[in-house]
């Protein structure tokens, strides 16, 4: 067969396997049987390897899997993936409402979906062409797992028209595939998944690609990042479109004109989401107009015009067979229920924290005791009550001891306070939740050092403290359970590159009490070095925005501990930075800065500063960074491949500078 001919055969067998594949997977209506699907995949494959030039990235053989990755690439949103705010109740719901109508007055709709229970994805399509998938990550910056996402059949490689777009969606694993991967990993004697939405998530972070394509994930697509020049105005014609598109939404969607309506369908849902063949743990309530989406705007954590209403959580009954103490970072100690294992929401719980002596005493539950329990937010396990009338006579009362359970110190219960605390300040404990807490990602962010990474070093007695991280050596590591050289040498690099952190996050890492990470980046913005934060008085301290008595009382305190001052000596010794190297805030009334006072939105690409350090920088001089525009937008920031938001500026009449400009600006 020559190469012409094997070009024809191979675009009439990828277009019949396309046709047949959306049939099968997205519209669930096959119309030729698996056998011939098959035998034209296999005939495709041959064509392939034997002309190998022929390959393309949009290809049906391309969702097999086809070569482990090293790692994931870092991918940065354009626009900024944001959580919902949640209602947990017809209140919450009709609370949304009266806000929504405040803002827009009284013609506005809703389009209800189901909130599917999966990982958040962002997929980009140039041309067509499906050219990168990422999870959603922090929101700003997720992760490349294009070549897993290839492998979902029901996601389409090419799309029916040569758009360029950026759509979102939730990759999520039907029951039916749960159970069979579940079922064979028990027969390998390997722990199974706990849920579906676990399952989702690991498949899809798999370097291998065929672990990805082995286990049957699917993708129902939600959302358009980018409206561009679709023509789209409203959520609802945005679904249709992607529809349109080749892309698989999710058919049980209703359009709602009131919040009774709205109400009435989250009502019908709470029955029947057991019969779906994949989870759902809400729904999703969204104002349907795009244009009213806009005027509500968002806040920095979630938009103003949606909300998912979380199912009430399932409730079952087990036994607490004991009460375990575990003592944490300040000293905390915190009671944690042993129960008999039950699943709960889709997965096997066997602990439940039960808080605090006043809560046991509260709800009288004492060892032995049948009890309700459930998940709070379908998430954190919690005892709801004891069933006392199964009371046999033989459960126990549990009694908080009197001194530390790891290192026998006198527990104390400082005033105002429910909790008892451990003040040792060599609690074993208290030492080893602390070094976790020094390397998490809010604090030194030191990647590799993970929760038992940590207990491993410091059960091996190679670090009492945080000072002792940056006296690690090659030969200690090594010597350590599953940990080879190229483990080694990144974990070493981490821990030298840490040592050039920001001052708030050596800060925050500390622990300090009541200082979190807000309060470690205005009192390092406030002092600018170590020694001049430690030198502050407790008046100095109060004197500072948003440090209240409590805190400076905790700063004061801290400093002046020889323990503390001795750690930070020891610190400096290893070369850890004290001095803050972030940009500096400028309130409104001292700004000369075109930003100050300003609400700025950034849009489409730009050049020569990532999204992250443009943000920063504008702040830093006074303005307010926004993810969409309104008529509140003062300034649209239009990088290259610029969208609905540069439409919408244009529309509105507000100003917009290009990166050049941006630059001008900022550099003065």
């Amino acid at each position: 067969m020559d190469l012409q001919t094997a070009r024809q055969q191979v675009t009439e067998l990828r277009g019949l396997l396309n046709q047949y594949g959306y049939e099968y997977y997205v519209l669930d209506q096959p119309s030729v049987p698996d056998s011939e699907y098959d035998r034209l995949m296999r005939e495709l494959l041959e064509l392939e390897e034997k002309f190998p030039e022929l390959k393309s990235a949009d290809s049906p053989t391309e969702r097999v899997g086809g070569f482990v990755l090293d790692k994931f690439e870092k991918v940065v949103h354009e626009i900024p993936l944001l959580s919902l705010g949640n209602a947990f109740n017809e209140q919450d719901l009709r609370d949304f409402d009266r806000r929504v109508g405040q803002v827009v007055g009284e013609n506005y709709s809703y389009v209800c979906e189901l909130k599917i229970d999966g990982l958040a994805v962002s997929l980009r399509y140039v041309d067509g062409l499906f050219v990168q998938g990422s999870t959603r990550g922090d929101g700003t910056i997720g992760e490349d797992i294009t070549f897993n996402l290839k492998t979902i059949k029901s996601l389409p490689l090419r799309l029916r028209e040569n758009v360029s777009i950026e759509v979102r969606g939730e990759a999520f694993m039907p029951k039916r595939s749960f159970e069979a991967l579940n079922k064979t990993k028990e027969e390998r004697g390997e722990e199974p998944f706990a849920n579906p939405r676990n399952a989702a998530a690991g498949s899809l972070r798999q370097l291998d690609p065929k672990i990805a394509a082995s286990r049957n994930l699917d993708v129902f697509l939600y959302g358009i990042g980018d409206i561009g020049e679709s023509g789209v105005v409203s959520h609802s014609e945005g679904l249709d479109y992607l529809d349109r598109l080749g892309f698989k939404t999710n058919n049980e969607r209703r359009k709602c004109s009131t919040i009774d309506d709205v109400i009435e369908f989250v009502n019908s849902w709470v029955e029947r989401r057991p019969h779906l063949p994949y989870e759902i743990d809400g729904i999703v309530i969204k104002v349907d107009s795009l244009a009213q989406q806009g005027e509500l705007g968002t806040t920095a954590k979630s938009p103003r015009w949606a909300i998912a209403y979380k199912f009430p959580a399932e409730e079952v009954v087990t036994t607490l067979l004991d009460i375990e103490l575990n003592v944490g970072r300040t000293g905390v100690v915190t009671p944690t229920a042993v129960l008999e294992p039950v699943k709960v929401a889709g997965t096997t719980v066997g602990r439940a924290s039960l808080h605090n002596e006043d809560l046991i005493r509260e709800k009288d539950i004492r060892i032995g005791d049948k009890v309700v329990i459930k998940k709070a937010g379908d998430i954190i396990p919690e005892v709801v009550n004891v069933i006392a009338d199964q009371r046999t006579g033989k459960e126990m009362e549990f009694h908080m001891p009197t001194h530390c359970p790891e290192c026998e110190s006198e527990l104390v219960r400082l005033e105002e306070e429910v909790a008892l605390r451990c003040i040792n300040p060599k609690c074993p404990a208290q030492i080893r939740e602390g070094l976790i807490h020094f390397v998490s990602r809010d604090a030194m962010n030191i990647d590799g050092l993970g929760e038992k990474v940590i207990s491993q070093l410091f059960s091996e007695k190679l670090i009492v403290d945080v000072a002792d991280l940056y006296k690690l050596t090659t030969e200690q590591l090594l010597g350590l359970e599953r940990m080879g050289e190229k483990s080694v040498s990144n974990l070493i690099n981490a821990i030298e590159a840490s040592k050039a952190n920001s001052l708030e996050k050596l800060l925050f890492g500390l622990g300090i009490r009541h200082v979190g990470a807000k309060a470690a980046k205005t009192l390092a913005q406030a002092y600018g070095t170590m020694d001049k934060l430690a030198a502050a008085t407790e008046d100095e301290l109060k004197m500072i925005n948003e440090i209240g008595e409590k805190m400076a009382d905790s700063i004061a305190a801290f400093f002046k501990n020889e323990e503390a001052q001795e750690l930070i000596k020891e610190l400096k010794s290893a070369g850890v930075n004290m001095e803050y190297n972030g940009p500096m805030p400028v309130s409104i009334e001292d700004s000369d800065s075109i930003f100050a006072g300003k609400t700025v939105v950034l849009t489409g690409k730009l050049e020569r500063l990532n999204r992250n350090e443009a943000k920063e920088r504008i702040e830093a001089l006074g303005g307010n960074v926004a993810g969409s525009v309104s008529k509140k937008t003062d300034l649209v920031i239009a990088g290259e491949e610029a969208g609905s938001k540069l439409t919408k500026a244009g529309q509105l009449g507000i100003e917009v500078w290009d990166e050049e400009k941006l630059l001008e600006e900022l550099n003065k």
